[in-house]
């Protein structure tokens, strides 16, 4: 191999660096953690960011049509350390400073886990299966419900990110780490193409989108949070009513007739 398209894999570059930094940014504040938990925001807002930049390069790829195989690859590795071992990172080193040392341990090791399996599993299934939505929730989706709930929590109330923390948080994980490595489908935006013509009125939707946010701006942590997390319910809710439409209905048992013996 002698060239690479620059552009998408630039994104996917950057991506990785806020993965890294939040990393880093996470053992260099973990003194501090302890007498101030908000110290973390920083890291969350980093992972969130990578989240941005990683739909960005895919996006971009597919509009200048550079999408490559080594494209794929650099970003699930790319992937894996922004979305899955930066939160890992994060989640160990929060519960450990609560004493919770062992769950962090199971905790961490098993989203990391999951979050290969499930990257492995879209890099097989990409070009077959997984064009028109996802199989299992994309690792991005994943990280940003953990660092949006961070946020989250941290600003309604201190006392309840520490019971969120401790008490809450292990079993989003588990479950979070559940549904990537699922066969629940979740919608893909790939089909979405902003460089085709639209209507008007997707231009207004679009205007007033923006400006609620702006007006909600003192509560964008909770917008983030409910984003993350009503995408991760609707996959849940979507597969649950799929499941009961296709379930055949009870076939009434044959009565036998009075004159067969």
């Amino acid at each position: 191999m002698r060239k690479i398209y620059i552009l998408p894999n630039l994104f996917t570059t950057a991506s990785l660096f806020c993965g890294l930094f939040a990393i880093l940014h996470v053992f260099n504040v973990s003194d501090a953690a302890e007498a101030n938990p908000r110290v973390y925001d920083f890291a969350c807002w980093l992972i969130l960011a990578s989240a941005i930049l990683d739909l960005f390069d895919g996006w971009i790829a597919r509009m200048t049509r550079t999408t490559s195989l080594f494209g794929v690859e650099y970003d699930s590795l790319s992937d894996l350390v922004a979305f899955g071992v930066a939160p890992c990172v994060l989640i160990y080193t929060r519960l450990s400073l609560m004493e919770n040392r062992n769950a962090a341990e199971v905790i961490a090791t098993l989203y990391a886990v999951c979050g290969a399996l499930r990257l492995a599993r879209f890099n097989v299934q990409k070009t077959r299966v997984e064009k028109q939505s996802f199989t299992g929730l994309p690792i991005p989706a994943a990280a940003g419900t953990v660092v949006a709930s961070f946020l989250f929590f941290q600003r309604v109330d201190p006392e309840w990110d520490k019971q969120f923390v401790r008490n809450v948080l292990p079993i989003i994980m588990i479950g979070l780490s559940y549904l990537m490595v699922s066969q629940i489908n979740y919608p893909s935006f790939k089909q979405f193409k902003l460089e085709r013509r639209r209507s008007f009125d997707f231009l207004v939707w679009v205007v007033l989108l923006v400006i609620i946010t702006m007006a909600l701006k003192n509560y964008f942590e909770a917008l983030v949070f409910l984003g993350f997390a009503g995408y991760v319910v609707w996959g849940v809710i979507w597969h649950g009513f799929n499941l009961l439409r296709k379930k055949p209905a009870a076939q009434p048992a044959d009565n036998p007739s009075p004159l067969e013996p």
